[in-house]
């Protein structure tokens, strides 16, 4: 069965998501897969939950709240949303197994570290094997990898990070976890009776735009 993890080092909900990945890499090989949230918002024509005032205030709340659920590290980034391009392009560049992926997440969001300029990541990079980081992320291979694993993305239907891939069902969303297990245990499980009848409810309503 093909599963990806799609991801942006910008989202502290993909920090929380892949501590609980464990379960799921012990059955199944995934495929970390990182993508520029950004681009997905704006092929959408939406905003990011920390560009609404009231509701950014709430998703950080809720944010560390879970870390405390979950036991998971968490202290935030100097400033946030931040751009992310250079952490996601530094991940390509390394070469964007697990491992890198564990250090560049547990830069910003365990040690609370800036990671939105080539500067902030510098000591990283070396610590990642890459002495001269400005020729390396600057990189059209990386930064082509980087736009056709967004693409992909968007042609597959996410819609947001982390968002596990599961054959063809997509789960968007740290609390989307066990619903993604449960996927595992059986694929059709929300493909029958009233998920199918849901699945198919015409819209009562659309507001105007």
């Amino acid at each position: 069965m093909s599963v990806q993890w799609y991801f942006d080092f910008i989202s502290p909900f993909a920090w929380l998501q892949l501590h609980r990945l464990a379960p799921l890499r012990e059955r199944v090989a995934i495929e970390p897969v990182p993508i520029l949230f950004a681009a997905v918002l704006d092929t959408l024509g939406q905003l990011g939950p920390a560009e609404i005032p009231g509701k950014r205030d709430f998703t950080y709340r809720f944010v560390q709240w879970r870390a405390e659920r979950l036991n998971v590290p968490l202290r935030f980034p100097p400033g946030h949303p931040f751009n992310p391009l250079h952490a996601l392009r530094l991940c390509i560049a390394a070469g964007g197994g697990w491992p890198v992926i564990d250090r560049v997440f547990a830069h910003i969001w365990e040690h609370g570290r800036a990671a939105d300029s080539i500067d902030a990541l510098r000591d990283l990079a070396r610590e990642l094997g890459i002495a001269d980081p400005e020729p390396a992320l600057a990189a059209d291979a990386v930064k082509q990898r980087l736009r056709l694993n967004t693409e992909q993305a968007l042609a597959r239907g996410v819609v947001g990070v982390p968002t596990l891939r599961i054959g063809e069902a997509l789960f968007w969303g740290e609390d989307a976890t066990d619903m993604a297990l449960a996927a595992l245990d059986d694929p059709q499980r929300f493909e029958r009776g009233e998920y199918a009848r849901i699945a198919s409810l015409p819209q009562a309503v659309q507001r105007r735009r």
